[in-house]
């Protein structure tokens, strides 16, 4: 049985490409294996706070020298980390905003960046906890980023595969529907190819 994470960070409930191809890509795995389970995050519908000094201050004190708000504070962070580890594969739903990925997005990524849990230091230096997880991440933005020279502002497919490679997540497949912003046959376009994307990678 596989387990799925699936998370959204689209503030649109409605008409968000990353939101609609992510459902469909988790659809199409439902159907090649009924009993696939699928956990969902929706960062907008119920968004995690961002770090605090005393969440960050929860991070680094052993669990049984925690005082009781520290406690309290690192609850969400532990139950994201466990999500995560459970899960087999991890579909997240990314559109770009301002040349980057969602603030919720990120509070989610600050939550679950866990020392010892995620990832830890050692004498070759850092390495990666979270391993054997296949990540697919949808995109949509409304110019086009892969290629040309907008391609320097793409700071979501980038940072996306560093943080994620980082604790140790190095499967990781974008989906990327761009250009959406320019008119009706550039999101045709845009939804065909990435569909024919999800076809080949959902086989």
């Amino acid at each position: 049985m596989a387990k799925v994470l699936h998370i959204d960070s689209s503030v649109r409930s409605s008409g968000s490409l990353s939101r609609q191809l992510g459902g469909e890509y988790i659809a199409k795995l439902k159907a090649r294996d009924p009993s696939t389970t699928v956990v969902t995050r929706d960062l907008a519908a119920n968004p995690v706070p961002h770090l605090t000094e005393t969440m960050m201050g929860a991070y680094f004190t052993p669990a049984e020298q925690r005082n009781a708000e520290q406690a309290f504070a690192i609850k969400t962070s532990d139950t994201l980390v466990d999500e995560l580890l459970a899960a087999d594969t991890i579909v997240i739903g990314a559109p770009m905003y301002n040349f980057s990925v969602t603030s919720a997005l990120k509070a989610w990524i600050d939550h679950v960046a866990r020392a010892g849990r995620t990832f830890q230091y050692g004498a070759n230096g850092p390495e990666g906890l979270v391993k054997g997880k296949k990540v697919v991440i949808f995109v949509a933005s409304g110019g086009v980023y892969s290629e040309g020279p907008a391609a320097v502002y793409d700071h979501v497919t980038t940072y996306l595969r560093s943080a994620l490679g980082f604790l140790g997540m190095t499967d990781v497949t974008f989906v990327v529907a761009e250009g959406v912003a320019m008119g009706e046959e550039a999101v045709n376009n845009a939804l065909s190819k990435s569909r024919a994307q999800i076809e080949a990678i959902a086989a």
